[in-house]
């Protein structure tokens, strides 16, 4: 699952919508039966035009200076393998609109990320958002340099996607929400005033959300979990996810229920102990874990044995 925010994709957000809007028309443009072109969604409501888009999304920035963001916009993109199992679970119409619903999810999960009283739903906010079948391609793509592909020819494979409007001011037009504020503030009466957003949480939470929803099994190289401790310098973190990813790996049956159990209480802010891994699985797995743990030792001696080296080499 990939889920990012950025200011837009077609040029700046500090003034009017009108320009992103129409952007995300393109694919009603190729149709000329009305009733066959995609509406836009919000919370409650599944007929929204894009006139009314642009017009509330533009009136919706009371004490804004010119230079101030005006609205955000959610990336909301299934990996290839996301859609595949969806489509092998609901036919064509039931899976849009169950892709529609879990985008509402996915802005609940942005309006509580702000931490605010006063901002706790998607109905809190001032949001649409639009269901895409299809990406294409522009300058930026290697194959358009290569000249393999041409600008606005459509990618190939599952590109299902949902884009998301998202207005700088909340519902009553009063409340500025940011999510390029990531600061915690110094103290909690800070961050209750101005507000804060933890971008990573919003993303993981997202994930664990579809998981929930669609009752899919994530594998976890394919978790944010995964890629992102993965990156960083905390050799134990990374220990214990490679031990947990090779016994997901080498998983028998009565030993399931457990590993998923695990998966499903980590998190960035909670990383499974090696030690408490082990332990859960020791008795059930223990050829597997002690294949592992020798394995796991052997590539670590042999890690160390090549940085030596290396080490040794630059002296000489």
């Amino acid at each position: 699952m990939f889920i990012n925010i950025t200011d837009s994709e077609t040029g700046n957000n500090k003034s009017s919508s009108a320009r992103l809007v129409e952007y995300l028309e393109k694919e009603n443009k190729l149709k000329a039966d009305n009733k066959q072109k995609e509406l836009w969604f919000t919370t409650g409501r599944f007929d929204v035009s894009h006139q009314e888009v642009r017009v509330k999304i533009d009136d919706n920035i009371a004490k804004l200076c010119h230079n101030d963001d005006k609205f955000f916009l959610v990336n909301i993109s299934p990996s290839e393998k996301e859609i595949i199992f969806l489509k092998e679970k609901y036919t064509q119409d039931l899976l849009e609109e169950k892709l529609k619903e879990y985008a509402i999810s996915v802005m609940d999960i942005y309006a509580q990320n702000f931490k605010k009283e006063s901002v706790k739903t998607s109905s809190d906010l001032l949001w649409y958002g639009k269901l895409e079948h299809f990406r294409y391609y522009s300058n930026t793509d290697e194959k358009v340099k290569n000249g393999e592909s041409k600008k606005g020819e459509i990618k190939q494979g599952k590109q299902m996607h949902i884009q998301l409007i998202v207005s700088r001011k909340d519902i009553t037009n009063k409340i500025k929400l940011s999510p390029k504020n990531n600061s915690r503030g110094k103290n909690a009466e800070h961050s209750a005033k101005f507000g804060q957003f933890d971008n990573l949480a919003f993303k993981e939470n997202s994930e664990k959300m579809f998981d929930q929803m669609f009752e899919y099994q994530r594998e976890l190289k394919d978790t944010i979990l995964y890629s992102l401790t993965m990156k960083n310098d905390k050799v134990d973190d990374k220990k214990s996810l490679e031990l947990l990813n090779q016994i997901g790996e080498n998983l028998k049956e009565f030993e399931s229920e457990k590993y998923f159990k695990i998966l499903e209480n980590a998190s960035l802010e909670n990383i499974p102990l090696f030690k408490d891994i082990v332990e859960i699985f020791s008795f059930e797995s223990l050829g597997i874990l002690d294949g592992l743990l020798s394995s796991k030792q052997d590539r670590y001696e042999e890690n160390k044995n090549q940085i030596f080296k290396r080490k040794r080499k630059r002296l000489l």
